[in-house]
């Protein structure tokens, strides 16, 4: 069995619903997992989703802010939640899937403009996420588990990953500080980048492109801020992933683009 399990922060689902269907007339996803819905679970659209094929869903949101989801052709089990930080942003969501799989759709905080936890209460929030995400699955870890974390996690971790390394090394998202918590968080689940698997870490590869760009693609100025991993006893399954770079250049574009793998189960 192949499966396809693509992630896309999506900057608002009802915004998109037209780039969401061409999506997935484009990836043909078995499981697609969004960030950044903004809207309410009674508010989803759950009809538009299970006209795309969509028979299985998990939304977890909240009003205009944040906001995760799983759509899913195949059946799910045991969805929940989990809140960090003692904070109730809509931010992680947690399916099974067939095989045995445990999937985490998680929206990493973007952290805000300043690198410094004294002075920005965001970028504070967003290392202690990371942080607490990190112990649980320290405390968790079992690698025999098929596990896949994945989603806008908010950081480029590689000198590739980003336009400029050193240009940004001082500005949120690439910082030392916030690569090394990430670079904790992978290590706490032993994790697999799956897309570096594939894609080599000498390429430039990037999900992100600011919509503060009068041409993204001519200045080409990216963040590869959108991951997919996976754990140790299912990394063997990987067989593909690629990130749909075309989707920037759609109409009314979210500023991210759709990342995929296939696995092979």
């Amino acid at each position: 069995m192949r499966l396809r399990v693509t992630t896309w922060n999506v900057n608002s689902i009802r915004l998109r619903e037209p780039l969401l269907a061409r999506l997935v007339e484009t990836l043909r996803p078995d499981v697609l997992c969004l960030q950044e819905t903004k809207i309410e679970d009674d508010r989803f659209p759950y009809d538009m989703v299970r006209r795309l094929g969509f028979e299985h869903v998990y939304a977890h949101g909240q009003k205009a802010y944040h906001g995760v989801a799983v759509l899913a052709r195949v059946p799910l089990s045991e969805p929940r939640s989990m809140r960090w930080c003692e904070i109730d942003h809509a931010r992680h969501a947690i399916v099974g899937l067939p095989g045995g799989i445990e999937l985490h759709n998680l929206y990493i905080p973007a952290g805000g403009d300043l690198p410094d936890p004294e002075l920005n209460p965001k970028f504070a929030h967003k290392l202690d996420m990371l942080a607490e995400l990190a112990t649980w699955h320290e405390a968790h870890r079992d690698d025999r588990r098929h596990l896949i974390l994945l989603g806008d996690l908010n950081i480029a971790p590689l000198p590739t990953d980003v336009w400029s390394h050193t240009q940004l090394l001082d500005v949120v998202s690439h910082t030392p500080v916030e690569v090394a918590a990430l670079d904790r968080l992978q290590r706490a689940g032993g994790f697999v980048d799956a897309v570096r698997t594939v894609i080599p870490a000498e390429q430039k590869l990037y999900s992100w492109w600011s919509y503060r760009a009068r041409d993204w693609a001519a200045s080409d100025r990216g963040r590869r801020l959108d991951h997919v991993w996976l754990s140790p006893a299912l990394a063997p399954a990987l067989a593909a992933a690629s990130v749909l770079r075309e989707a920037r250049g759609w109409p009314q574009p979210s500023d991210h683009v759709p990342v995929s793998v296939d696995l092979d189960l």
